[in-house]
Parts: structure tokens; C-alpha cells; sequence
């Protein structure tokens, strides 16, 4: 009587593993179709108010009920979504009210249960537990959608180490998360926002893919650690080292860099009664703020080989300042003549040279639609928003529904799918800019770089 109950039960549970992609399936479209209808019905109602506050109380409103839909939808499904709120989580791409909720999402994601993570450490590193770990914490330190985090100290180097393990099943339910949203974003791009959203979402989908792979990850952290090493009398961002034989494509186990997370550095300022608006805070966070630019700015334009998973989650300021960029699952490799055109592009945008910057922009191969005037002009404000960090006085975010947004007067019919790296950094940086309260131009501080780059490629006279 046993072995047809054990068959019915492994039955039920094949017949559940079917229906999961199902159910998240029909949870995503229901949630995404409310949370788009609230903002129709609410850009509706506006069209009928004069008053200016009562439409900014209106939009108000409906933000904060549609954070705390956007926050169930990414809490609950986690995966992909998890992966959207990173990216929607900035104060410069959402409202206030948005950011406030997605933002604690990072690292939180359901941790794989200690039982299960012991066995796929002996499985993949090939030894017992205790022969590998001297110490090991049982609660993970973050927990993504991807991997989650544990400190440890290894018995051979008696040294304090990361250990990153993959969570087991995900990749198979992130695939079909990332195909409902290129649905939903192509309804998008149809009805209501001109700019490209679908190649966005085939390049996540890739680097998404290579975040799987953690002999890959292991690689481009040291490639990175070594050319900005290189390049710098003293990298201007700390990168983990890998530690040797000790990386599979499911474990990466690597230094232990003791910091604070980004997001907790206006607590850990209150709690050494720091004034932040005081000199000394004013100095670190402009530290800060250089040397991410600063290591950005090289990676992107000298070697085109970047970290391309830029959110707050994945920044930790440690000792005097000093900024540590964590988890490369996400790099990117800039073909030379992207590199060496969004090169030009920031010159263009630091000397405000409008001519140059549209002119930059078609040799970048990205495609405008304007209906427009002045077409030149707007397209220089759209390359503005896109790509560089300073704001305009007052603006702190920017809304796709908004009447007087940019891609409403020049819509992108066609972007290509490596820059989307280069645009998350920049609103990264921007969002940091936001934060930190520093109003700065990436441009400015990228143009002695760029120049540099043109003139070792020939395409730039001294």
C-alpha cells in the first residue's frame, strides 16, 4: 500500500511545480493591470481639477496607494520583481512615495533554510561541513533573489569570509517573470511611453542569465580588481578577492569586507552624532560620490568592462569613506564603438555642445521620434536626463506619466541594448547625487577621461 501512496504524492508534487509559473503568471497581471488602471484614473481626474495643489495632492494620493501595491506585488512574488524594485527604487526614477517602500527591499528576499545551504556546500566544494568552516553564521547576512550572503571564517586561512550561495529552483521562475514583464512593458511602449522599454528587458533578461553562473561572477571581480588597481595609484572603490578553489558556478566564497550599507549611513552618522549637514558629513559624502563616479567612469570609457548591477544594496562605505562595490554576477562588455561614441557623447554633454550631442546620439544608433520645434534642443534635455547626473534646480524625479516629461515631446523608437548598463550606472549615481543632497554633473568628471579615450583612439585632435 505504501508505493502507490509515495507515487500519488510525487505525483501532487509535479502537478504543483506545473502550476507555480501559472499562478505567478495570473498574480502579475492581475496586480500590474490595478496598479496601471489606478494611475489612467487618476491622470483622468487630473485633466478636470484647475487647482495645481489639489491635482499634486491627487497624484500624491495615488502614489502612496500604488507603492503599497507595488510593494506587495515585489514582496510577495520576489524573483524577477525583486529585481524591478532595485531598479524602480531610485529617487530619480519614481516618486517619493515608491521609493520610500521598494528601497527596503533589497537583500531581503525569503532565505534558502540553513539545512539546505549545508548541503550544497558540501555537494559543490566537494568536503564536509566542519572540515571547510571553522565558524559559519546560520542567518545569511542579505538574502537576494538570486543568492544569499553568509560570513564565515574557513579553518585553512582562519580569515573572515563571504560565502554566496545560489538559491536552489529560481532561474526557471525568474525566466518566466521576465517574460510576462516584456509584455507588459510592449502594451507600454504602445499606449503610453515612447521610449524602448522591450530592449531594456531582453538586456536584463541576459544578465540575468549570467548571474547563475558564479565561475563567471569570480572572473569579472578580478578583472575589475586588477585593472582598477592598475589604473589607480590607489582604486578608488575596494573589490573583493576572490578566495582560490574555492568557486563553483552554484558557491563563490570571497573576502569579507566589514562596512556599512549605503542606505544606513544617515543612522550610523546620527548615531556618532555626526551633524549631516555639517562639514565632516559634507566631505565624506562627496568622497563618496567621486570615487564611485570616478571608478565608474574608468571601467565604462578606458576598459569598457564594467559592473553592471549598480543599487544601493551593493554599496558598503567602510573605513574613512572608502566605498566596496559587491556582487558582479551583473558585467558588461561596451563594444568599442559604443565605448568609444558614448566617449564623444560626454564631451558633448559636459562642453553643452548641442550639435554634438544629437549628432553623438545617431552614431550611438539610438533612434528619435520628435514632434517637437526644436528638435535639437529637446534632445539635448533628453540626453541630459539620461545621461548625466545633474538635475534641473527643483527636479528630483523623473515621472513617464508626467505632462512635461522629455520622451513625450522625443520619443526612442530604438535604443541599443548594451547602453542600458551604462543608463542603470547613471541613475545610480544620480540617485546617490539625490541621497547624499550633492547637485553634480557625472559629465564634468568624466570629460578628462573621455578625451583621453578619443585621443588614444584617433578619434579626437589635440
Amino acid at each position: 500500500m505504501m508505493l502507490p501512496s509515495l507515487q500519488l504524492q510525487d505525483l501532487h508534487e509535479r502537478f504543483s511545480e506545473r502550476l507555480v509559473p501559472w499562478h505567478r503568471s495570473v498574480q502579475f497581471w492581475v496586480r500590474a493591470a490595478d496598479i496601471y488602471t489606478g494611475y489612467k484614473v487618476c491622470q483622468l481626474r487630473a485633466r478636470f481639477v484647475r487647482d495645481r495643489e489639489k491635482v499634486e495632492a491627487l497624484w500624491e494620493r495615488q502614489h502612496e496607494v500604488a507603492a503599497g501595491k507595488m510593494y506587495s506585488l515585489c514582496s510577495e512574488l520576489g524573483g524577477m520583481f525583486l529585481k524591478a524594485a532595485q531598479i524602480l527604487g531610485k529617487p530619480d526614477l519614481a516618486p517619493a512615495a515608491w521609493v520610500k517602500r521598494l528601497v527596503t527591499l533589497c537583500d531581503q528576499a525569503p532565505a534558502t533554510p540553513f539545512e539546505v545551504v549545508q548541503k550544497i556546500l558540501e555537494s559543490e566544494l566537494g568536503q564536509s561541513f566542519d572540515e571547510t568552516f571553522e565558524q559559519f553564521d546560520v542567518n545569511p547576512i542579505g538574502s537576494a533573489s538570486i543568492a544569499q550572503v553568509h560570513r564565515a571564517r574557513l579553518r585553512s586561512a582562519q580569515t573572515d569570509v563571504a560565502v554566496k550561495v545560489q538559491h536552489p529552483g529560481v532561474q526557471h521562475l525568474m525566466t518566466v517573470d521576465i517574460h510576462n514583464l516584456q509584455a507588459f512593458v510592449l502594451f507600454l511602449q504602445k499606449t503610453d511611453i515612447k521610449f524602448d522599454l522591450f530592449s531594456l528587458t531582453k538586456e536584463v533578461e541576459k544578465q540575468i542569465g549570467y548571474e547563475f553562473d558564479f565561475l563567471r561572477e569570480a572572473e569579472a571581480m578580478e578583472r575589475i580588481r586588477d585593472f582598477l588597481d592598475s589604473n589607480n595609484k590607489k582604486s578608488p572603490v575596494i573589490v573583493p578577492r576572490v578566495i582560490g578553489g574555492m568557486v563553483t558556478r552554484k558557491v563563490l566564497v570571497m573576502e569579507f569586507i566589514d562596512g556599512i550599507p549605503i542606505m544606513k549611513l544617515g543612522n550610523e552618522m546620527a548615531k556618532r552624532h555626526i551633524d549631516p549637514g555639517g562639514r565632516i558629513a559634507s566631505m565624506a559624502k562627496r568622497k563618496i560620490l567621486k570615487n564611485m563616479t570616478l571608478a565608474y567612469g574608468q571601467m565604462i570609457l578606458e576598459d569598457g568592462f564594467f559592473h553592471a548591477d549598480p543599487h544601493p544594496g551593493n554599496i558598503l562605505i567602510c573605513k574613512d569613506s572608502e566605498v566596496a562595490l559587491l556582487d558582479y554576477g551583473q558585467v558588461k562588455q561596451l563594444p568599442d564603438d559604443l565605448r568609444l561614441g558614448y566617449a564623444k557623447l560626454v564631451l558633448a554633454l559636459a562642453d553643452r555642445d548641442i550639435p554634438k550631442a544629437s549628432q553623438s546620439y545617431k552614431e550611438l544608433g539610438i533612434e528619435t521620434r520628435s514632434n517637437c520645434d526644436d528638435e535639437q534642443r529637446e534632445l539635448f534635455h533628453l540626453a541630459e536626463r539620461m545621461f548625466d547626473t545633474r538635475r534641473p534646480p527643483g527636479v528630483t524625479i523623473m515621472s513617464p506619466f508626467a505632462e512635461d516629461s522629455s520622451i513625450r515631446k522625443v520619443g526612442v523608437e530604438s535604443f541599443p541594448e548594451e547602453l542600458f548598463c551604462v543608463l542603470r550606472t547613471i541613475q545610480l549615481l544620480r540617485g546617490l547625487s539625490v541621497g547624499l543632497g550633492i547637485n553634480y554633473s557625472c559629465s564634468d568628471l568624466w570629460r578628462p577621461i573621455a578625451e583621453e579615450v578619443l585621443l588614444k583612439a584617433g578619434r579626437l585632435k589635440r
